[in-house]
């Protein structure tokens, strides 16, 4: 089971999402055994030290190929591959075009996937949404990519409507290279969507439910969401996450748990980490 030179453990990935993934997060998700985490979107031009201990896939998204080959040189070691946004969907991506809107720019994409292939011995994937456009990247996608990751819905749907599983298939069909699905996937489907595609992405069914790596993997680990809280806390203080960030974990591991109304109310009138910990004390 392998990406380029890659070796995986399994075929279920944590999916990129903003302001989700940071590295407690991504940890946790790992030690319930997650294959492969991803960064969220990074811009190569950042001056942010990123910190890489778990050698996740670190996922880049720019106009351009400007910084990229600095920026994958300097993190290369802390990398397990580099992959490349062709698929967010959001305002700011619109009005700047990237993400799903730089897919109707070729000669651009081809500059910035060229540009990271030779940068990096790391292999070098891309993650694209439903779009006429991808038909005509696929010549590029197989010239300089080890693998595609593919969100069948458009950008204009976002994450409403249900993912175009056929779109999904076509591409399958006429690649030889790996794809991995991503799209509503969760425990209850991932294993018929593999019989499909190489690999799969679980995104918002991650959210506050790490645990669900370990039912699929059948990996040992703490059950119960507010156990998974208190794993992803101690986590969050080794790697000084924002407090902001950790809060909005906190309110998402309330699911499952008796009295979450409550716990919510407490969880909004927390003001520091201990706050929080003392929240679920309670429960």
């Amino acid at each position: 089971m392998k990406i380029g030179d890659l070796k995986l453990k399994n075929p279920f990935f944590l999916a990129p999402m903003h302001q989700v993934n940071d590295i407690a997060f991504r940890t946790l998700c790992k030690q319930n055994g997650c294959g492969l985490t991803y960064t969220w979107l990074i811009n190569p031009l950042t001056r942010a030290e990123l910190v890489l201990d778990d050698k996740p896939a670190v996922q880049l998204a720019a106009p351009s190929e400007k910084g990229i080959k600095e920026f994958m040189r300097k993190y290369e070691k802390h990398a397990s591959l580099f992959d490349f946004n062709l698929g967010c969907p959001a305002v700011r991506a619109k009005e700047q075009d990237y993400g799903a809107f730089l897919q109707k720019y070729p000669s651009k994409v081809e500059k910035i996937l060229k540009t990271m292939k030779d940068s990096t011995d790391l292999p070098v994937t891309v993650k694209v949404r439903k779009s006429p456009h991808i038909p005509k990247l696929m010549r590029i996608f197989e010239k300089h990519c080890d693998a595609i990751a593919i969100h069948p819905r458009t950008a204009e749907q976002g994450y409403s409507g249900i993912p175009d599983m056929g779109f999904a298939e076509k591409i399958k069909s006429k690649t030889s290279l790996p794809v991995i699905y991503s799209g509503d996937v969760d425990e209850t489907n991932a294993l018929d969507i593999l019989r499909k595609f190489d690999f799969v992405m679980i995104g918002r069914k991650a959210i506050g439910n790490p645990a669900i790596f370990s039912k699929l993997t059948g990996t040992k680990v703490k059950g119960s969401p507010k156990g998974s809280f208190y794993d992803y806390l101690k986590l969050a203080q080794k790697y000084k996450i924002g407090f902001s960030d950790v809060k909005f974990h906190a309110l998402n591991f309330t699911k499952g748990i008796e009295g979450a109304k409550k716990l919510r109310f407490e969880i909004s009138r927390a003001k520091t980490l201990e706050d929080l910990k003392v929240s679920f004390d309670k429960q």
